[in-house]
C-alpha cells in the first residue's frame, strides 16, 4: 500500500524521555479539582454556579459565551470552595472553579446508558456536541460545534478525516486512546460524519501503524457510510492541517475520489463526540503522556480534567532533580507551566518536566548560517532570513506562511527561537 508524504522538509525524531505507548494507568481521582472556565479558543464560559454550591459529576458549571467558547462541566462531585484567577500566555485572564470532591459519583463505576443517534437529524447531533462542550482536544481547543457551523454555507462535498497520525512521540496518549477506545473512535467518526453531512470517511494513519489502520477500517465497514484508509508519513509535521491536506489531495487524485472540503478530527475528539451523543456525557478525563528527563517514571495516564499537574507528576514518582522547565504539549512547542497547581484541561495531551540542557531550555547563540532551518521547513521558507527581518521589525510578508511547526527550532544548532519569533511577526502584521 502506497505511503503518502508532504514533498519537502520535516523531521523524523524520537524522544527517550517520552512514555511508552504500550500501556496506560488510571490516575487517582483528585481530592481538589481546578476547573478553568477557558479550555477553548474563545472567551471564558460564564459560571452558572457559585462558591458554596454543590455540583454533581458531569454537571454544567460554565456556559459558553458566543463563537469559539464552549460549555464547561464539573468532572467530580463536590463543593465549590473558591474561585481562582491567573494570567495566561496570551494575556487573557482565566478563572477557575476549585471543587473539593465529596458525595457520590453518578457515572464512575456505573453501567452507561446508551442513546440511539442514527435517526437524529444533524442539527440535533450538533446541539448535543455543543451542549457537552466538545472541542478539538488535539489542537487549540476550537469548539467542534463552531466547525460544523462554518460548514453550513459550503456547497462542496464533505469528507470526514479521522487523523490517526502519530508523528511525535508525545502523542502516546492519543495512540493509547485510539487502541483502547477503537470502537468509540470509529462510531464517533460516524456520528461526526452524520452531523456534518459527510458522504465519505477517510482514516489517515501513520504508515508504521498499518495494523491499527486495518482494525479501524474493519470496524468502520460494519457501518453504512463509505470508508477508506490512507497511509501517510510519520515525518513531523505530517499531522498539521496543511501537510495532511496536501497528502490527502494526492490520495484523492490517485484514487479518483472527490474529497471536497475536509473536516479533520483526531481520535480523542472523535471519542468525545461519541460520548456526548451516544452516552450524553461531557469530557470528564483524557489520556495524557507524562514524562521528561526530570520525571522518575514516564507513563501514559488517564487523568480527570481538573487534576493538578503537580499531582500527576507525584503519581509518576516525582522529580529526579529540580526541573528547568515544566510545560504541556510537546517539548519543542509546549506551553510553559508557571505553577504546579495548574490543571490538566481538555487539550492537555502531554505534560513534561525537563532538566537543563534539554530541548527548549538551551541558551541561544549567534546564527552560524548552516542552512539547516531551510532544509527542514515544510513550507519552503527561509527561517534564517525571516528571523532577522522580524528581529529588526522589518516587513516580512512571507511570515504569514509559517504555521509554527517548530522544525527550524529543533534542528538549529544555535538554539534560536526561529519559529516563535517568525510567528509573532506574522501576528504583528494582522
Amino acid at each position: 500500500m502506497k505511503t503518502y508524504s508532504f514533498p519537502q522538509g520535516g523531521i523524523s525524531f524520537d524522544d527517550p524521555a517520552a512514555p511508552s505507548k504500550d500501556d496506560c494507568v488510571t490516575a487517582f481521582l483528585p481530592g481538589i479539582s481546578i476547573i478553568p472556565l477557558i479550555q477553548h479558543t474563545g472567551s471564558r464560559a460564564d459560571p452558572v454556579v457559585s462558591v458554596g454550591d454543590h455540583v454533581s459529576e458531569g454537571m454544567l458549571v460554565g456556559r459558553g459565551q458566543g463563537p469559539l467558547s464552549a460549555n464547561i462541566h464539573a468532572t467530580v462531585p463536590g463543593k465549590v470552595i473558591r474561585v481562582v484567577s491567573w494570567k495566561m500566555a496570551d494575556g487573557q485572564t482565566n478563572d477557575a472553579l476549585v471543587i473539593r470532591m465529596e458525595g457520590a459519583f453518578e457515572r464512575l463505576g456505573k453501567r452507561e446508558e446508551l442513546f440511539p443517534w442514527e435517526n437524529l437529524p444533524p442539527v440535533e447531533i450538533q446541539q448535543l456536541i455543543a451542549d457537552f462542550g466538545i472541542v478539538e482536544m488535539e489542537g487549540s481547543g476550537r469548539p467542534v460545534s463552531d466547525m460544523f457551523y462554518a460548514l453550513r454555507s459550503d456547497r462542496e462535498p464533505l469528507t470526514l478525516v479521522a487523523r490517526c497520525v502519530f508523528d511525535d512521540p508525545w502523542l502516546a496518549g492519543d495512540y493509547v486512546l485510539c487502541r483502547d477506545r477503537l470502537k468509540a473512535v470509529v462510531e464517533g467518526s460516524m456520528i461526526a460524519a452524520r452531523a456534518g453531512g459527510a458522504k465519505h470517511i477517510v482514516f489517515a494513519v501513520s504508515h508504521g501503524e498499518k495494523d491499527l489502520g486495518l482494525e479501524l477500517l474493519a470496524e468502520a465497514e460494519t457501518w453504512k457510510t463509505p470508508v477508506s484508509m490512507v497511509l501517510v508519513s510519520s515525518r513531523y509535521p505530517q499531522r498539521n492541517q496543511r501537510e495532511l491536506e496536501l497528502v490527502l489531495r494526492m490520495y484523492g487524485k490517485k484514487e479518483s475520489l472527490e474529497l471536497g472540503t475536509l473536516m479533520i478530527l483526531g481520535p480523542a475528539t472523535l471519542a468525545a463526540i461519541h460520548d456526548a451523543v451516544k452516552l450524553k456525557k461531557p469530557i470528564l478525563d483524557r489520556y495524557v503522556a507524562v514524562g521528561g528527563s526530570a520525571v522518575r517514571k514516564a507513563q501514559v495516564m488517564k487523568v480527570r480534567i481538573g487534576t493538578r499537574i503537580g499531582d500527576v507528576f507525584a503519581e509518576c514518582g516525582g522529580f529526579v532533580d529540580n526541573p528547568r522547565r515544566i510545560a504541556t504539549g510537546s517539548p519543542f512547542l509546549g506551553r510553559t507551566v508557571v505553577d504546579l497547581d495548574e490543571p490538566v484541561i481538555k487539550t492537555s495531551y502531554a505534560v513534561f518536566a525537563i532538566l537543563g540542557g534539554q530541548t527548549g531550555v538551551t541558551v541561544s547563540r549567534s546564527c552560524i548560517r548552516c542552512g539547516e532551518c531551510r532544509t527542514v521547513c515544510p513550507v519552503g521558507l527561509d527561517p534564517e532570513e525571516l528571523y532577522k527581518q522580524a528581529n529588526a521589525a522589518a516587513d516580512c510578508p512571507r511570515a504569514v506562511e509559517c504555521h509554527a511547526c517548530g522544525c527550524c527550532e529543533i534542528v538549529c544548532p544555535s538554539h534560536l527561537p526561529l519559529s516563535a519569533v517568525i510567528a509573532a511577526s506574522a501576528g504583528r502584521g494582522d
